[in-house]
């Protein structure tokens, strides 16, 4: 059974930091692309951003492009998120996600896996 924890949330104060963490167990990490995704009260779920089976390939969403970073130790099978110059439009649940093959994609429907999710609250 594969399941996937998140951790790091918490509240800051915008322009901080944080750093995501999810720990997969269950199943076979490092072949598998991973991604974050994030829903904010009243919205639809949105993609933040995705990282291939190796590492090799990222891809963000246009807003978090430059601030975000996301990165995989394979061997701790742990997916990470470092979110930096944090807005308050960044509020929202985040979730880790595993795909359904080893390509970074945007899609949710690519993937399989979902975590239960990590709260952000960035307040101005």
């Amino acid at each position: 059974q594969v399941q996937l924890v998140e951790s790091g949330g918490g509240l800051v104060q915008a322009g901080g930091s944080l750093r995501l963490a999810c720990e997969a167990s269950g199943g076979t990490f490092s072949i598998y692309a991973m991604a974050w995704f994030r829903q904010a009260p009243g919205k639809e779920r949105e993609f933040v951003a995705t990282i291939s089976y190796s590492g090799g390939v990222t891809n963000y969403a246009d807003s978090v492009k430059g601030r975000f970073t996301i990165s995989r130790d394979n061997a701790k099978s742990t997916l990470y998120l470092q979110m930096n110059s944090l807005k308050p439009e960044d509020t929202a649940l985040y979730y880790c996600t595993k795909a359904r093959g080893p390509l970074a994609t945007r899609t949710g429907d690519d993937y399989r896996y979902w975590g239960q999710g990590t709260q952000v609250t960035v307040s101005s």
